[in-house]
């Protein structure tokens, strides 16, 4: 949901609870930009207050010289990673009941703070390159961190020869995920023989890359290996 007009996106710090509990993926910085959000945090937000004077006797006027007055318990509660009625926990469920189907409960486990969910069974490797590569109304909210992480544990395990059948198979979103994906590290730190990729594939993924994601092209073009074109055509 897109902020209306003087309604400006609050960046906000990790807030996590005075006990030490933190959410396992609750981002150290995230964003909320939803007016009705925005209003929530303003209206508990604690003012600002000076904190004195600067060397010399100079009142100091820059931003330096203010600090938060301390938390209030409802600014506490809404920011608290942990707590269900939270902003945080409202970023994380929405995304949750955004991921495609045969991932919402795997992507539910994870919002709800698995940090290692067992993988869905049955979901090809395209639909979750779609899921990394989709695009987010709100991408850098308090799910972002989710929003990468999710998608990536499922790709990880899964052999280069597969990973390269499902590039030809997904959807330009999907595109999207995969390059990012093949130029990630986790791709380019396999060992040489894992990261042959027969031409169909990789002509497809320099060729997005080429056109929506230039700074990835340079890796891909060093790190993608040419491999025998496997030329089963599967049913």
């Amino acid at each position: 949901m897109k902020p209306t007009p003087g309604a400006e996106p609050l960046v906000m710090g990790d807030f996590s609870r005075s006990d030490g509990a933190r959410h396992p993926h609750h981002p150290r910085s995230y964003t909320v930009s939803d007016p009705a959000e925005i209003a929530e945090v303003l209206a508990v937000r604690p003012p600002e207050r000076h904190t004195g004077f600067a060397g010399g006797g100079m009142e100091c006027m820059c931003h330096e010289g203010w600090a938060p007055a301390p938390a209030t318990p409802g600014y506490r509660r809404l920011l608290d990673p942990l707590s269900p009625e939270g902003i945080p926990a409202r970023h994380r469920a929405r995304w949750a009941a955004a991921a495609p189907e045969g991932l919402r409960e795997y992507a539910a486990a994870l919002a709800w703070g698995e940090e290692e969910p067992g993988p869905p069974r049955g979901v090809p490797p395209a639909v979750v390159f779609s899921w990394l590569g989709a695009v987010r109304e709100e991408p850098r909210d308090a799910a972002w961190l989710l929003a990468e992480r999710g998608p990536w544990r499922l790709l990880a395990g899964v052999a280069t020869e597969e990973l390269a059948w499902a590039v030809r198979e997904t959807d330009r979103a999907g595109l999207e995920g995969a390059v990012r994906f093949f130029a990630s590290e986790e791709f380019t730190t396999r060992h040489p023989k894992r990261r042959r990729v027969p031409d169909t594939a990789r002509d497809l993924l320099l060729r997005h890359a080429r056109s929506h994601r230039p700074g990835d092209l340079p890796v891909l073009e060093r790190r993608l290996l040419r491999a025998v074109e496997d030329r089963v055509r599967r049913s």
